[in-house]
């Protein structure tokens, strides 16, 4: 995964994504570099957008979040329905109850 990073901090630094980078990069953070993995994902991303293979990685992160928050809106208003029936119960068991008082 380090590798796929120093990748994408390059390309955001507007710098070639090339192997010497790649490697300077990790050896920056102190990672043991190993060449024939620089070597291939250098190979990897010969020819791709790296913009948009971001832009299209993200766009499924958002648009699989909004029916999750749906489905938790839609948990939250049944929660309250049910909550809200307990109490019209409630408040006619205490009626009636009041009502036998009279009858006694």
């Amino acid at each position: 995964m380090e590798y796929v990073y120093a990748a994408m901090l390059l390309h955001k630094a507007g710098q070639k994504v090339e192997e010497a980078g790649i490697k300077k990069v990790l050896e920056a953070a102190h990672v043991k570099v190993d060449d024939a993995r620089a070597k291939a994902l250098v190979a990897a991303l010969e020819g791709v957008n790296i913009d948009e293979a971001i832009e299209k990685a993200a766009m499924p992160v958002a648009v699989a979040a909004a029916p999750a928050a749906a489905h938790e809106h839609k948990h939250e208003a049944h929660a309250d329905e049910k909550k809200k029936a307990a109490e019209e119960k409630k408040s006619e068991e205490t009626a009636a109850a009041g009502l036998g008082a009279l009858f006694g």
